[in-house]
């Protein structure tokens, strides 16, 4: 999963983002797609988690649904154990406007040193092969129940931090992370079935 261009922390993964282009109105996926690499299956996981959890971007409607549909195909191609992605020409086109993706960054930028200090190597086998997968399929999962999500009040920030903390537990292969992740998605999980029962 790891090359050159992986982040290892969230700080570095902000780093990324915030070096990108900045003369652009607007900040397109195939932007940030280009600033994790198509080979970080982890950090596109956890910039898709961050966007849904941002509270100047998530907000907008249709937002959750468009990460959704990339969590979905990045995910679906994780299980299936490629070892790069690729998302569609439609998906790559789409965009947000510069100015409220660079104010989510800065909002994102003291929790993620305080994220940072907390994460670490820890049970790592829970991000080998078989954890990878078991991520990718709750991911899977996640993205396929995004969309009606949108309609239940505050159930898609419980699937933008289950993305976050999947994203965060694959770059810093820190197990204690996506077990928390796993938690957080049958938390959110039950919470829509209460809900809509």
């Amino acid at each position: 999963m790891n090359n050159e261009n992986d982040a290892s922390s969230l700080t570095e993964l902000l780093d990324a983002l915030d070096q990108m282009e900045n003369e652009k109105s607007r900040v397109s996926v195939e932007d940030i797609v280009d600033a994790v690499g198509r080979r970080s299956f982890g950090p596109m996981l956890l910039v898709a988690g961050l966007i849904v959890l941002a509270p100047v971007v998530g907000d907008i409607p249709g937002v959750p649904t468009l990460m959704a549909a990339l969590v979905l195909l990045t995910s679906s191609q994780l299980l299936l154990g490629r070892r790069s992605f690729w998302l569609p020409r439609w998906l790559l086109n789409r965009s947000v406007s510069r100015k409220g993706f660079d104010k989510a960054l800065k909002w994102m930028r003291k929790p993620g040193r305080w994220v940072d200090g907390l994460i670490g190597v820890r049970l790592a086998w829970m991000s080998g092969y078989l954890g990878m997968r078991a991520t990718a399929l709750a991911c899977v999962l996640i993205a396929i129940a995004m969309p009606p999500m949108e309609f239940v009040p505050f159930s898609a920030n419980g699937a933008g931090l289950a993305l976050t903390l999947f994203g965060l537990g694959l770059v810093a292969r820190d197990g204690l992370v996506l077990a928390l992740g796993f938690l957080i998605t049958g938390a959110t999980f039950t919470a829509i079935l209460v809900y809509l029962l």
